[in-house]
């Protein structure tokens, strides 16, 4: 079987499982590269004295392999290596099971330690100035939405074509973003949303994640106030200017058409920049806030990883650092000598153990707190966090799941 039968026979196979475009584009992409480089000369000044098949694609000889692990080391990120590497191992195991393998080459090479890495997340009010720059002109001058003005009353619809433009698309780039943040979707479920998804009565939605999984996302009122607002006022108005019919998204972009990952990415990406929020911020990191403060709110673990849509909790425990805030709270609430007066209390006399310097509970008495901290022991307090209950641009000191 030569290398592209080879490959075509695999691609088939991922469709066959219902495999997301997304997932074969990247396989493809990966195994392209792999063959490609094994029939390059780099590849066959590897080999073995006598054994020009040490580049042959169904057995590459180990140093062959060693060097394409450098090849991809020098062009791309750690990261990166590990998901090509990923998609090369799929690609031997299918070929084993369908039998035109005898054997995985690959099976005897280590994969590259994948370093760890905290996830970047928002604090809520970094959230709430990406919801406020939905708001805001490219000019940095105020555009009101239909019906209602920056401060909340009533004003005369936009005279210009461009102005009414810019409202509507605020109303819709609001709800992009509170729907991303009240349910933590990733990037390509925000949008592929469909009107079928959507259940704003119940506040949720059904989302098809990564391998196809269907899962039941929740919204809290804000972002059904924006889905609402945005379904009724200005969704109608978008897909009246496309010359095709409905197609069924949720979100369309200023010429009816659906948004697509890469609208959408532009969009939030834009919103960041007039929000002043620090650079790396991407539309990813809603999803990662959605998962810290969720968990910073006494959320159960098992809980979050249900609403993230992940088949292993190891990969949601990713969320479970402690943020600078309740690691300072802890500490301070838990600590003997944590206070600020500690520093300053002088020593206790000798032989007095009993006594505590001042601004302490005594020795033992582990049910006191000094003034100002919680008991030793005790849950540092969570961040306020947008729940259902809260009005649109509100914060709730209510903690979600409570």
């Amino acid at each position: 079987m030569s290398p592209d039968d080879a490959l075509a026979s695999f691609l088939e196979a991922l469709s066959a499982r219902d495999a997301s475009p997304h997932t074969i584009r990247a396989y493809r992409t990966a195994l392209t590269d792999y063959l490609g480089w094994l029939a390059s000369a780099d590849a066959r000044a590897l080999t073995r004295p006598g054994h020009p098949d040490d580049a042959a694609w169904e057995r590459p000889g180990r140093a062959v392999l060693r060097g394409y692990l450098g090849h991809l080391a020098d062009r791309l990120a750690r990261r990166s290596v590990g998901s090509r590497l990923g998609a090369v191992r799929s690609f031997y195991r299918h070929g084993r099971r369908a039998g035109w393998l005898e054997g995985d080459p690959w099976a005897a090479i280590a994969t590259p330690r994948q370093g760890s890495r905290l996830p970047r997340v928002l604090d809520v009010g970094q959230v709430e100035q990406l919801l406020d720059a939905t708001d805001v002109h490219p000019s940095r001058s105020p555009v009101a939405r239909p019906g209602r003005s920056v401060s909340g009353g009533p004003v005369q619809p936009a005279p210009g074509a461009r102005e009414r433009q810019q409202a509507w698309l605020a109303v819709r780039d609001r709800a992009i973003v509170e729907t991303a943040y009240a349910a933590g979707l990733r990037i390509s479920e925000l949008a592929g949303l469909r009107h079928g998804d959507l259940d704003l009565r119940h506040a949720e939605l059904r989302v098809l994640g990564k391998g196809r999984k269907e899962r039941a996302a929740l919204l809290g009122r804000p972002a059904v106030e924006a889905l609402d607002a945005y379904l009724r006022e200005v969704r109608p108005i978008l897909q009246e200017r496309s010359q095709s019919a409905d197609p069924g998204f949720v979100f369309l972009n200023a010429r009816g058409g659906p948004m697509g990952v890469r609208g959408v990415r532009l969009r939030i990406d834009r919103l960041v920049r007039l929000a002043g929020l620090p650079d790396g911020v991407s539309p990813h990191t809603l999803r990662h806030s959605f998962a810290s403060h969720l968990l910073d709110g006494g959320a159960d673990l098992r809980v979050v990883q249900e609403l993230l849509g992940h088949s292993s909790l190891a990969t949601t425990q990713l969320y479970t650092h402690v943020s600078p805030g309740r690691l300072r709270t802890a500490y301070a609430s838990a600590h003997p000598r944590a206070g600020r007066d500690a520093a300053a209390a002088s020593p206790a006399p000798a032989g007095g153990r009993g006594q505590a310097p001042p601004g302490h509970a005594p020795a033992g008495d582990r049910g006191a707190a000094s003034p100002g901290h919680a008991p030793s022991g005790g849950r540092a307090a969570a961040p306020p966090l947008r729940t259902s209950a809260d009005p649109p641009g509100r914060l709730s000191r209510q903690a979600p799941g409570q």
